[in-house]
């Protein structure tokens, strides 16, 4: 047994020996040369507070308070573990980077590509770093208007320095995202629970489901599953960046309840009701500033059961005098196709219905919000049957307006005359019937 016994102090001399010898070798003198080598690679400053060896569990190097830019990457610390024997050879072998406490800003974002290019110039170095796996913990991305994280990244390389996965974790456990590599593809699979879309309106899932495939060119979402705003919404994405950016996508919304989901695409807008739609669309852009101009849609809606704040038409058809429309326009179903370009929606086969008020026409909302329009408002007086109110539609999302036209203007006038109170919707309906036989309609 007394060989045991020596192999137990030999050990613990071992362990002892990697406790006690970073204490006397110092690496914090070659920080500032570490740190001018790195800011001329990426023309950034970089700023390190300091550098350390420590020998347990195993031998590695410990890199604290990590500056990069007017601290738009900041890093709590660093720790890099090498095979020591690697060290010798021309390959260098790390066994892991560990990075805490990363937070990265969207100037940081902005710049990272020009980071990594590095200087084309610069003279290649005589040895290969060969990196094992990378991880990521309590980390944090700071964009414009939303934040994502803290999250945990895990990432394993291949001997051959190609990467096998990659697992990102958000500590809340509302999102985990994972990407496999096959060939010169990328499997990648995304779920999350109670999350709140990052760029882009500010969209809440319940649960969302993405599976697709991308490469360094393009990436094909072929499955994207949502339950949002008691309601679902299923589909596909294609989008390229090779030459620009190219998106096309379609999908197929059930049951969305608008009443919170409007105001984040269109803050002027009050409008509830549950939404049924198949929206197909594409786009084609120099960049993400142009994406939003450069996009087409075109898809059937229907809603039910809703308020459209702001505009009553039933009001509208029924004060031919006062030119009065302010209030709300309740209805059990609002249905039309809708196709937007350029940021100009057109709504075309526009129907409306609720109780006694029926209305048909077509709207068009301007890249500047204005509104034009006619609808065809039916209403009933009483008990006479309904008469047709023909509406111009104009003013704005946030102050929409609705009036008669001149010759349903002139009938009702006159049918008040005749016969007040029923006379108006009466002379309006013969004012609309003149119209149509003078062409009064047409554009002049």
């Amino acid at each position: 047994m007394k060989w045991f016994k020596r192999l137990v102090v030999l050990c613990l001399l071992l362990v002892a020996a990697l406790g006690i010898v970073p204490f006397f070798v110092s690496v914090d003198d070659y920080r500032p040369k570490i740190e001018k080598l790195l800011s001329e690679r990426i023309k950034e400053p970089v700023r390190l507070k300091s550098l350390r060896l420590a020998g347990l569990p195993l031998p590695h190097l410990v890199i604290e308070g990590v500056e990069i830019g007017k601290s738009d990457v900041t890093v709590g610390k660093i720790a890099v573990t090498p095979d020591l024997l690697s060290l010798l050879g021309d390959i260098k072998v790390i066994r892991n980077v560990s990075i805490s406490g990363l937070v990265i800003n969207q100037n940081a974002l902005d710049r990272l590509p020009l980071w990594i290019a590095g200087d084309p110039r610069a003279k290649p170095a005589n040895f290969t770093v060969l990196v094992r796996s990378v991880s990521l913990d309590d980390a944090m991305l700071k964009l414009q208007k939303s934040a994502f994280g803290p999250f945990d990244a895990r990432v394993s390389i291949s001997g051959t320095g190609q990467p096998e996965r990659a697992d990102i974790t958000a500590r809340d456990g509302k999102f985990r995202m994972a990407v496999k590599p096959e060939g010169k593809k990328f499997n990648i699979d995304v779920q999350a629970k109670g999350w709140r879309l990052l760029v882009g309106p500010p969209i809440q899932f319940d649960e969302l489901l993405v599976r697709g495939v991308a490469t360094l060119e393009d990436a094909n979402l072929s499955e994207v599953k949502a339950k949002l705003y008691n309601g679902t919404v299923t589909g596909q994405t294609t989008l390229g960046w090779k030459k620009g950016l190219q998106l096309k996508g379609s999908y197929a919304v059930s049951g969305i309840e608008l009443r919170d989901l409007v105001p984040m695409f269109s803050p002027e807008t009050r409008l509830s009701g549950r939404l049924t739609a198949k929206p197909a669309f594409s786009a084609n852009a120099a960049n993400v500033e142009q994406l939003k101009n450069a996009l087409r849609l075109e898809t059937p809606f229907d809603i039910r059961d809703g308020i459209l704040d702001g505009i009553d038409i039933q009001k509208a058809a029924t004060s031919l005098l006062t030119k009065d429309s302010s209030g709300q326009t309740r209805f059990d179903v609002l249905s039309g196709h809708l196709a937007m370009e350029r940021g100009t929606q057109r709504i075309t086969g526009l129907k409306v219905s609720s109780g006694s008020l029926a209305a048909d026409g077509h709207v068009t909302i301007a890249a500047n919000k204005a509104l034009s329009g006619r609808i065809n408002a039916q209403v009933k007086v009483g008990a006479l049957a309904a008469a047709t109110v023909p509406l111009n539609i104009g003013g704005t999302v946030g102050s929409p307006l609705a009036w008669p036209t001149g010759a349903a203007v002139t009938g009702g006038a006159i049918g008040t005359v005749i016969l007040p109170g029923v006379g108006t919707a009466i002379g309006a309906q013969a004012g609309s019937w003149a119209e149509s036989l003078l062409g009064g309609s047409k554009k002049k």
